[in-house]
């Protein structure tokens, strides 16, 4: 569906989301020091209606990130810290009696846990145990939690940011893959060059405290994902996406031979959904109405990053995921 026929002010939309998208980034600029790259790939990830996974040594202000990424978009956040102990019920509330002090009477009543945000922070989600790692992932995928069989919907939009730490691995729960797969994008959150480090040491040891101003609200957030669907994507760019995600497989036809040699399974069809949503999305902050190819190129590495599973022979030759991304962007037919 064209942009200018369902309605004639999505134009203007994408215009406004543009200089939106630029006082977003001034905003977070304020409080973070470089890492324009993971917040640009944060607000696609949001505006896509996805979810996004943090990979970054302890330090880097993830989750300062993350509650600054709230506050300029005025959405309420909550930030669980995953820990073995963890219960399902720590996450996504629990029932308790309570007493009508008038007539005496008790009554189970439903108490909600800190999933009922708009943007929940899930710190080193690979520390607790696949159960209860399952109960935010159920409200990742429904944008629902069910409790004592009723369901309870959670408020729109609503934004999983979990972390991990590459380092510490000891007494660690792993993601499988099929629950990685939840997550639109992978984000590596690296480290800052000297310039920002010196920046970040003299702002964060100096009295200066940032005075941030909301850009977006819930509601307005809601719009724009309802209008990253309706960019209009032309079929050559959904061949090029298609062509990427099937060119991971290593027992698909038109797979390269380094990716038989170095991958065990590649990307499902939802990386093409992702390729083309992140895409999608791109363009419109960029304040085009419809997405190229380079768009596709561009969000290749966070879609397709924790979707590869690299055998022994990649190990062996130190090959990660995202050398053989880059190897196979630059390779695929246009």
């Amino acid at each position: 569906m064209p942009l200018n026929s369902s309605a004639p002010h999505d134009i203007e939309i994408v215009q406004e989301l543009k200089q939106a998208h630029d006082n977003i980034a001034t905003e977070i600029g304020k409080v973070i020091i470089g890492q324009r790259a993971v917040i640009d790939e944060l607000l696609i990830s949001l505006l896509s209606r996805g979810h996004s996974l943090l990979v970054g040594v302890p330090g880097l202000a993830k989750t300062l990130l993350i509650s600054t990424v709230a506050r300029v978009l005025d959405l309420k956040f909550s930030r669980i810290q995953f820990t073995p102990d963890l219960m399902p019920s720590d996450i996504t509330g629990t029932e308790v009696i309570e007493e009508d002090k008038s007539t005496g009477q008790k009554a189970f009543k439903f108490v909600q846990g800190p999933v009922f945000a708009n943007i929940v922070l899930a710190d080193e989600i690979n520390r607790t145990p696949p159960k209860t790692q399952s109960a935010l992932l159920q409200a990742m995928q429904e944008h629902e939690v069910s409790a004592a069989g009723t369901t309870y919907k959670l408020d729109e939009p609503f934004f999983v940011l979990a972390t991990q730490n590459p380092i510490e691995q000891e007494g660690t729960y792993p993601l499988p893959e099929a629950q990685l797969d939840r997550f639109m994008f992978n984000l590596w959150v690296d480290y800052p060059s000297e310039a920002e480090e010196e920046e970040i040491v003299r702002s964060t040891t100096s009295a200066y405290s940032a005075d941030l101003k909301p850009i977006l609200n819930a509601q307005q957030i809601v719009d724009l994902q309802a209008l990253v669907r309706r960019v209009p994507v032309a079929d050559h760019v959904i061949q090029f996406a298609v062509n990427l995600a099937r060119q991971t497989r290593p027992k698909a036809d038109n797979a390269p031979q380094f990716i038989k040699e170095w991958i065990n399974w590649g990307a499902g069809p939802r990386a093409s959904q992702y390729l083309i949503l992140g895409a999608k999305t791109r363009a419109i902050l960029d304040g085009r109405p419809t997405p190229d190819i380079e768009d596709v190129k561009v969000v290749a590495k966070p879609v397709l990053r924790h979707r590869l599973v690299t055998n022994f022979n990649a190990e062996a030759e130190g090959v990660t995921s995202t050398d053989i991304i880059d190897k196979l962007v630059q390779g695929v037919a246009k």
